[in-house]
């Protein structure tokens, strides 16, 4: 077993931890990366098997569980409940009814939302230099979670505060001040999702929170806490995700020059699993070992962790030829990038068909779209995302 050391809050791994995941990798598929810890895949083939393998999970053992520090009690009531968290019978339940909300048929509906709002925003671009996140990637992602949930979009800015604050608990650069911020979020999100769910009690509408809770006076042993967890989960994770891969997305076809003629009809559906396998939204997922299990040579205790590495198995060279190179011709194969397996992201089909809609319209209407300054990565690992892109029209 190698030891290896890299700070995920160093600067240049931040813009670019690419190389170092080749490096690693044409070493060995499994390295122990002591800042985390624990052992780490690297390679396609092992992220992809134990993202798979019941014998690996999200729920941390019995016997390893412990009490939170008092200042984050607010912020871990709220994952206590997560199906991101849980394992079945939990997870089975939760996560069967948030499914109702991402059917393939509710999803298609959204198509005509994206549309619109994609237009509006872009009327609004001002003149000279803008950033785009703001402009554009940050509110598509949250406003149309808001209309799946039946959230109101007038509360969209409090909410990305609210989620900002929150998943920074997820981050390498987690410090106490990060703490405080994501145990009084929570708490104020808690408060405001409790009292939604009051509303939507006495006025049904024709959305998820409303299926939740009929869910919930249907006896499926939905608890109020277990509601407002999963409704505070997805407009999180329904955000947080997708708002990276948009800036991700429009940074990597403007840098590499992208023929617009790859968002047509024809051929956006590859241009976006390229783009998500190319530079995707979250680099790493922990699981814990259930059991003794042996994993590439390596054997795992019970309560062992390992860290999959989703940004280096999208760039194996043992599945797509010159990975380092961004490639929209490529011939679609599956990519880590939304996981896989028991806790593959509900959110998926919404994220792509947002990708799928707005990048075509973005680059219709705005064909001389072009960066003004270098974009810079924020310091969020595990996630992966820029602090700005900065363009003119």
């Amino acid at each position: 077993m190698t030891a290896d050391s890299q700070s995920p809050t160093e600067p240049d791994f931040v813009q670019n931890p690419y190389g170092f995941y080749a490096e690693k990798r044409a070493q060995a598929a499994l390295h122990f990366w002591n800042e985390y810890n624990m052992m780490a895949a690297f390679s396609h083939a092992e992220v992809s098997a134990v993202l798979k393998d019941r014998r690996f999970g999200r729920e941390v053992p019995t016997e390893l569980a412990t009490e939170p520090a008092a200042h984050t009690v607010p912020f871990y009531k709220i994952e206590a409940h997560s199906m991101l968290e849980l394992e079945p019978p939990r997870h089975t339940r939760l996560r069967g009814l948030v499914m109702r909300a991402f059917t393939s048929r509710r999803i298609k509906t959204l198509a005509p939302d994206i549309t619109e709002l994609t237009h509006q925003l872009i009327d609004q671009f001002p003149e000279g230099e803008f950033d785009l996140l703001p402009a554009l990637a940050t509110h598509i992602p949250v406003v149309i979670i808001c209309r799946l949930l039946g959230v109101p979009e007038s509360m969209a800015d409090q909410l990305l505060k609210w989620s900002n604050a929150m998943v920074s608990m997820y981050m390498a650069s987690r410090t106490h001040e990060t703490e405080l911020a994501a145990a009084q979020a929570s708490t104020e999100f808690a408060e405001f999702i409790r009292s939604y769910v009051d509303e939507k009690r006495a006025t049904p509408g024709d959305d998820l929170l409303t299926e939740l809770i009929a869910a919930e006076e249907d006896g499926e042993k939905l608890s109020t806490d277990e509601l407002i967890t999963t409704c505070i989960l997805l407009l999180n994770a329904g955000h947080e995700a997708t708002v990276h891969t948009f800036g991700n997305a429009i940074k990597c076809l403007l840098e590499h020059g992208t023929d617009h003629g790859f968002l047509a009809e024809d051929k956006i559906d590859a241009t976006v699993e390229e783009l998500i396998r190319f530079d995707p939204p979250l680099h790493m997922f922990t699981r814990y070992a259930y059991e003794d299990i042996d994993v590439a040579g390596q054997t795992f205790k019970r309560g062992d962790q390992i860290a999959l590495l989703l940004g280096a198995a999208n760039r194996d060279p043992a599945v797509w030829e010159n990975p380092e190179t961004f490639d929209p011709s490529r011939p679609i194969k599956t990519n880590t990038a939304f996981g896989a397996g028991l806790h593959f992201c509900v959110g998926a089909p919404l994220a792509r068909l947002e990708l799928r809609i707005a990048l075509p319209i973005l680059f219709e209407r705005c064909p001389n779209l072009a960066l003004t300054q270098q974009p810079e990565y924020a310091n969020v690992y595990h996630f992966h995302g820029l602090q700005q892109l900065v363009v003119t029209r």
